[in-house]
């Protein structure tokens, strides 16, 4: 048995969520491995719209099991929220809620530390969401970090209170910058008390237990491919890595058990926070779009910027993770246009480029576009593929002949229900 891996391909809030959802009933075990409470995958059904931040989008499933990796960084305080939201809806996460003892801590001086640094940068800032998820990876990757695992130690408060002594010096060297961490470590300290109440595991033995014995499990990314710290649109990029390979390292998966990798993208194209988007729409299409799609985050409420479809931006992330097939998200947002743009070629500098190159950030991009009819229909009513309209084929059939890949799946709404399975002319109905 292998593992398969789902991601997202583009800048992030693609619909990771709403997939996994719905593809969780193929599954025993979901494993999130990589990234912290600056995702937010929103899962909707019954009516009820559920945001979760750190917590894997199989949680809401019965006898499914939910694995945070060793690669996810935890802040206690949003965790213990994110874990009461749950309460009302009768989800028994104590049992189906797994924690990695190597998953590390996100301290209340680690979002201090966010917020000095950001503001520091003034117009340069890179749009971090201030959730402290940078500063934790560099004390991991400085070898300063704490870990879930210290938790159960019985010098875990001397070890927290040296971390914290390191970044107090730090953040004397922001002058003007003002803070209160008392207030900050009361409900800090209480979150820590749930995540000694939850299951911590050995998860790289337990996942690899699971596969042996037949187990099917399905890896679990945030953000997105164009935000890899490696391979993203660098430095305007997470901390981590969003790609595949994150998957082995996120959870101690070796490569060679690594089975579909699905790639999450929008019929169009979005970004949070600063950096370069070659198809930016800042006009009133871009707009139109941000409204029908409610394109504003969902964990931290910012607009998203808002363009057409990115094709190099696709190739390359598709060629960086080795996807196998695709779910196409948000089709619906399209249904009132009567002209949907494709980006094909990026022109830099007077060259005509269909690739992704090293940076798209200090020269003027000028993005080629190929123009399709719209369907002008409302796709949220369909029950299959099949009574898709003519339109939304086409359009389906060219990007899956110019990115080489199968869309296996369009989504044409929030729900769960509102899935189309591409091919098989059925609905997945879960």
């Amino acid at each position: 048995m292998k593992v398969d891996v789902l991601l997202g391909l583009q800048w992030g809030d693609e619909g990771k969520g709403k997939i996994v959802d719905v593809l969780t009933p193929e599954y025993d075990i979901i494993a999130r491995f990589q990234g912290g409470p600056n995702a937010g995958h929103t899962l909707e059904f019954e009516g009820i719209k559920h945001v979760l931040n750190t917590i894997p989008s199989g949680i809401f499933r019965k006898n499914v099991l939910n694995v945070v990796g060793n690669g996810v960084v935890i802040d206690p305080v949003l965790f213990q929220k994110e874990l009461e939201k749950l309460i009302p809806f009768n989800v028994d996460y104590k049992n189906r809620l797994l924690i990695s003892k190597k998953a590390h801590l996100i301290l209340p001086t680690h979002r201090l530390l966010d917020a000095a640094s950001e503001n520091a940068k003034g117009k340069d800032k890179i749009g971090s969401t201030l959730k402290g998820i940078g500063p934790t990876y560099m004390d991991k990757t400085g070898r300063n970090g704490l870990r879930v695992g210290d938790i159960f130690s019985p010098n875990f408060k001397e070890k927290y209170a040296a971390l914290v002594e390191k970044h107090e010096g730090i953040l004397k060297h922001y002058e003007g910058f003002e803070y209160d961490l008392a207030e900050l470590e009361g409900p800090w300290m209480e979150g820590i008390e749930t995540l000694k109440s939850l299951i911590a595991i050995d998860s790289e033995h337990y996942l690899n237990t699971a596969i042996k014995n037949g187990k099917k499990i399905l890896a679990e990314g945030a953000q997105g491919t164009m935000l890899d710290i490696d391979f993203g649109t660098y430095p305007f990029v997470t901390s981590s890595n969003t790609v595949t390979a994150g998957t082995c390292t996120g959870l101690g998966v070796a490569p060679s058990k690594i089975g579909k990798v699905i790639g999450i993208f929008k019929a169009y194209c979005t970004r949070v926070g600063s950096g370069p988007f070659p198809t930016e729409l800042e006009d009133e299409t871009g707009e139109l779009i941000r409204k029908l799609g409610s394109e504003f985050g969902a964990t931290t409420g910012r607009p998203r910027r808002c363009g057409w479809v990115d094709l190099p931006a696709l190739k390359y992330s598709i060629m960086i993770n080795g996807a196998t097939e695709l779910s196409m998200m948000k089709s619906d947002v399209l249904d009132t246009f009567k002209t949907i743009r494709v980006c094909t070629h990026y022109i830099i500098n007077g060259e005509k480029l269909d690739y992704f190159p090293f940076d798209i950030t200090d020269s003027p991009i000028t993005p080629v576009y190929e123009d399709f009819e719209g369907w002008n229909c409302d796709l949220t009513k369909l029950s299959s593929y099949d009574e898709a309209p003519k339109a939304l084929k086409e359009y389906v059939l060219y990007l899956e002949k110019m990115l080489e890949i199968p869309i296996t799946v369009v989504s044409v709404g929030p729900d769960r229900k509102q899935t189309l399975v591409n091919r098989k002319q059925t609905l997945v109905n879960n």
